[in-house]
């Protein structure tokens, strides 16, 4: 078995070549068309592929790459919001199980309708598209997000990202995945906000509460994910589970109620002065100001505190005072939130799915 990277764009071709893939018995890496040809080149030495399918054909690699092992179907790159993607082997034995597992719980008929429109190159994309060929739902794959697309389609379900979301009308569909960063608080009641990662093959805990099949647990603050739907291994590095569990790296909580409640990465957490601060809640506070178009929250180490809350913001308000902003975020967060410094930027660096670089904002 080989792995084929494919570098099209979203669209029937795209979804012709992975069909193509798979039924050689071949497994497929998706790249993202957006990264340079050198950074497209480096993943596919990176990963072994053996050839590449673009607009121009089907163009074999010298070296032959290296082998999968019979089943893989997919490596996807993991988002890289901390640094270098890692390349997640995804089974068709997982892919089934996640399609028939979200199947269930959004109660998937024969005429639902999925809309990709999220970038393909990334598991919240493409598992659209996989979960579509396994179930044989109708699919609509555009080539990237458009506000005026999304909201005139007749698809009856489809994937996105708060940012996305903010921009579009989205009370046609039926059901609307919410994955990536944090969702907006005033979500429409149609949306499902989704946990998951590369590794667990896309969204395992639909509004707090787990899939069919999924097992939560937490350890040391920290959620442990088992399922079926989980990736097989990393292609390019070690094995992480542990006794057939995989630990996230996200702290979290289980409540009375069955329901998963995540406070972010556990090497974002900001401790100034003693207590802690998660960046995500005072993000959200920041969003709320009428003067602030983005923002990003990151901790700064500081002698006295030993660190502070630095708050990246985007704003066309060339006079807007960090008193105004400590005051916005104390109205509503505890005072030890409210951030010591702002720096205006142009625009917060963010993985393609929305998530903040905070690898780089450090």
């Amino acid at each position: 078995n080989r792995l084929i990277a494919i570098d099209l764009p979203g669209g029937p071709a795209l979804v012709d070549a992975l069909r193509a893939v798979w039924d050689a018995g071949d497994a497929a890496l998706v790249l993202d068309g957006r990264l340079t040809v050198s950074a497209r080149h480096d993943l596919m030495r990176r990963f072994g592929a053996a050839a590449v399918i673009d607009s121009s054909g089907t163009t074999a690699d010298p070296s032959g790459g290296r082998p999968m092992e019979d089943g893989d179907a997919l490596v996807v790159p993991t988002s890289g919001s901390t640094g270098e993607p890692k390349g997640a082997v995804l089974t068709h034995t997982a892919i089934a199980a996640s399609a028939r597992a979200v199947a269930a719980r959004l109660d998937i008929a024969d005429d639902d309708h999925w809309l990709a429109c999220l970038p393909l190159a990334h598991v919240g994309g493409l598992s659209v598209v996989t979960r579509a060929l396994v179930l044989g739902t109708q699919l609509t794959v555009i080539p990237a997000f458009d506000a005026d697309v999304v909201a005139s389609s007749d698809a009856t379900l489809t994937s996105l990202v708060g940012t996305a979301l903010r921009r579009t009308d989205v009370s046609g569909y039926r059901a609307v995945l919410l994955g990536g960063g944090r969702p907006p608080a005033d979500r429409p009641s149609n949306c499902i906000t989704t946990y998951g990662m590369t590794e667990t093959g896309s969204g395992v805990v639909y509004d707090g509460l787990p899939l069919d099949g999924v097992e939560l647990d937490i350890r040391d603050d920290e959620v442990w994910v088992r399922g079926p739907m989980l990736m097989r291994g990393y292609r390019d590095g070690p094995d992480p589970f542990v006794e057939g569990w995989l630990p996230t790296g996200d702290l979290g909580s289980i409540g009375m109620d069955g329901r998963l409640s995540v406070a972010g990465r556990r090497g974002d957490m900001i401790v100034t002065g003693g207590e802690k601060v998660w960046p995500e809640p005072v993000e959200q506070v920041l969003l709320g100001h009428p003067d602030i178009v983005d923002a990003a929250v990151v901790g700064v180490e500081d002698p006295e505190w030993g660190s502070v809350v630095v708050a990246r913001i985007v704003t066309e308000r060339d006079d807007l005072t960090l008193d105004e902003v400590r005051d916005h975020v104390r109205a509503t967060l505890p005072p030890w939130a409210a951030p010591r410094e702002i720096v205006r930027v142009d625009e917060i660096e963010r993985t393609a799915l929305g998530k903040v670089r905070r690898d780089l904002l450090r």
